[in-house]
């Protein structure tokens, strides 16, 4: 993959059936993103931000358009294929966590390498190296309900990290922390980055915008120029649901 994009996006569209309308949360999305890079997409609730993250991972399908992660066109995958794809070459981070609640810290950053068939010894000493690394080694026996938000958000990034992918999306992972806990995920983020990965974050959250190498404004589907963004989004000209 040395000479390969992250990630190279071709007349991207998503279409959502409304009763009897039809939503364009996506609307003839043209990007690239560099191995190594930091990239932020930018943009307002409703601006597709967040289906551009879901399509780039596999975990939704676009209506039209091409996605190729690491050079391989993700929409010719079959299921089997794909779901390799998401074990070895994407880490999801979502603004709601998803932990399993009734799980340990340790058992949630686990838990996805039972469906590689990783024995159980291999599990628990990557859990715990995880754990150590995004500074929760203390909490591994701790259930959601006993860590903070931030805590919570980074036991959901070392679960991200299992397989070692090298590219980590992120979800609005500042979405539901305070602003010291959140500023200290987008830390986490940097470093992983730093560290080698590549990272894309979509967000709001306008200081996530000192860690990036690269940023994508999106409105309303589209991309747009950072003047073109701060012109519409000082005018309330982005309203849109979806």
């Amino acid at each position: 993959m040395d000479n390969v994009l992250a990630v190279e996006i071709e007349q991207l569209r998503k279409v959502y059936p409304m009763g009897d309308t039809e939503v364009v949360a996506l609307d003839g999305v043209d990007l690239k993103i560099e191995k190594g890079s930091f990239t932020v997409v930018m943009g307002p609730s409703g601006s597709g931000k967040s289906t551009l993250l879901y399509l780039v991972g596999g975990l939704d399908w676009p209506t039209s358009g091409r996605i190729r992660v690491w050079g391989e066109e993700i929409g010719k995958l079959d299921e089997n294929s794909l779901a390799g794809f998401r074990q070895s070459k994407v880490g999801f981070v979502f603004q709601s966590f998803n932990l399993v609640s009734t799980m340990s810290a340790a058992e949630n950053v686990a838990f996805p390498m039972r469906f590689s068939g990783t024995r159980p010894a291999v599990r628990q000493n990557r859990s715990h190296e995880l754990l150590q690394q995004v500074g929760l080694s203390d909490r591994a026996l701790h259930k959601p309900t006993e860590l903070s938000g931030g805590q919570q958000q980074r036991v959901a990034i070392a679960r991200a990290l299992v397989h070692d992918p090298p590219l980590i999306l992120a979800d609005e992972p500042t979405g539901n922390l305070d602003s010291s806990s959140g500023f200290s995920v987008m830390q986490l983020l940097a470093e992983l980055h730093q560290a080698g990965k590549t990272v894309m974050v979509v967000t709001h959250d306008s200081r996530m915008l000192q860690f990036a190498t690269s940023t994508i404004f999106l409105l309303d589907g589209r991309t747009v120029t950072a003047d073109e963004f701060k012109k519409a989004t000082e005018l309330g000209l982005h309203e849109k649901s979806v």
